[in-house]
């Protein structure tokens, strides 16, 4: 079991520290709900889940709405204090049981194999180190486990893949907490042995216009069945 809960005060250091961003995606991702059609990009990520799951990266709860009756509890790990205080909030109002728990993507706070579904949601973009925390995934997942993500990443033609690139050397990840426009969630994926189920390319917003934050992809892996890691 995860350790209870995440407002107890009794941990003294957060893994990650970033009370601007917090508060700046915090209003940013409540706007995007509606106008953006995020709360659908939720429903569709989450329908069909059951059993015991664990996201990473929870922000401020923002899905905790949307879990199905069929699952039976959600760990939810957010290491930053401010998001987390918000996705305790969250949880409290929601008819899934959900636990909320401070804890690194890369070193995650729960026993192996002890959860039928991992659900990583706009986090792969800011984890210090991916391989890890796709490693971390795996481990946690029991054999033949369910990945359902929603992530950013690299995309556009050459001038706005070169335009990301520019922005993860210099100033985007000082300014978003950590988030890198540049990284291909597919292939680390894929390159963590996971098998990819269907997914799609999704564009947030849909309409209007394309920002270097606008290239997303919807999907599924799986942990395979082997017990091998």
């Amino acid at each position: 079991m995860a350790p209870r809960s995440a407002g107890s005060g009794k941990v003294s250091r957060d893994p990650v520290h970033h009370p601007l961003f917090a508060r700046y995606y915090a209003r940013v991702s409540v706007t995007a709900e509606s106008r953006w059609g995020m709360a659908g990009v939720r429903e569709r990520l989450l329908t069909g889940l059951s059993g015991r799951v664990i996201e990473i990266g929870a922000g401020n709860g923002l899905n905790f709405s949307h879990y199905p009756g069929t699952v039976s509890e959600v760990v939810a790990i957010e290491p930053e204090r401010r998001l987390r205080q918000r996705a305790v909030e969250a949880a409290l109002r929601c008819e899934v049981p959900v636990d909320v728990v401070p804890g690194a993507a890369e070193a995650l706070p729960v026993k192996s194999e002890a959860f039928d579904a991992v659900v990583i949601s706009l986090v792969l973009c800011s984890v210090r180190d991916v391989p890890r925390a796709l490693g971390e995934v795996r481990r946690v997942l029991r054999p033949g486990g369910t990945v359902r993500f929603f992530e950013h990443g690299r995309g556009g033609g050459p001038a706005m893949r070169f335009t990301q690139r520019a922005l993860d050397r210099t100033v985007w990840p000082v300014l978003n907490g950590g988030c890198h426009l540049a990284r291909d969630p597919v292939a680390a994926l894929r390159d963590a042995g996971f098998e990819l189920g269907p997914y799609r390319r999704v564009l947030m917003p849909e309409k209007g216009p394309t920002l270097p934050t606008s290239f997303c992809v919807l999907g599924t892996a799986w942990r395979p069945p082997s017990a091998q890691r």
